[in-house]
């Protein structure tokens, strides 16, 4: 019995992990997932494997990357030429696009949403505030955009960083 409880328990543990670095492509909570799935290994092992030095790097992984995914919009705002407000338009633009997107369709309208509300946010700051051409706002606005995609690139690099810690500690 033990022995198909072992299977099973790696078997879900496996599952968790394709799951999370799934979601992490999709620019969801997929490093969270990851983290909990180690966390419970741990904890389903009687503390045998991982360790709480593991579970700390990856818990500060797992930060590091939300902040490279949410901050990513606003840097590919400013690198297509916006202005340091249209930073903050972008995220925010990504933030409420992600929560317009998911009523509309959970997994895809979540994405979609958050990259067209970066590409909003930064376009229609630089078009109302700093008055640049409708071009030169959407031109940012796709920069914001094309950030929010590097940004979820960026957490799924974090993830796969959290699995290779995750390893070296078992």
């Amino acid at each position: 019995m033990s022995l198909f409880l072992a299977i099973l328990g790696w078997t879900l543990f496996a599952v968790a992990i394709v799951v999370g670095l799934a979601l992490d492509v999709l620019g969801l909570f997929g490093n969270w997932l990851i983290l909990a799935a180690v966390t419970l290994a741990w904890l389903a092992t009687g503390f045998e494997h991982f360790g709480p030095w593991a579970l700390g790097v990856m818990l500060g992984l797992a930060v590091l990357g939300e902040l490279l995914e949410a901050s990513a919009s606003g840097f590919g705002a400013l690198r297509f030429g916006g202005s340091k407000g249209t930073m903050l338009a972008a995220i925010i633009g990504c933030f409420l696009g992600a929560l317009a997107g998911t009523p509309v369709m959970p997994v895809v309208g979540t994405v979609a949403g958050a990259c067209v509300g970066a590409f909003a946010g930064a376009a229609l700051h630089e078009y109302i505030n700093v008055e640049r051409t409708a071009r030169q706002s959407a031109w940012t606005g796709a920069g914001a955009a094309l950030g929010k995609v590097a940004g979820m690139l960026a957490k799924t690099i974090v993830g796969f960083v959290m699995l290779l810690v995750a390893a070296l500690s078992f």
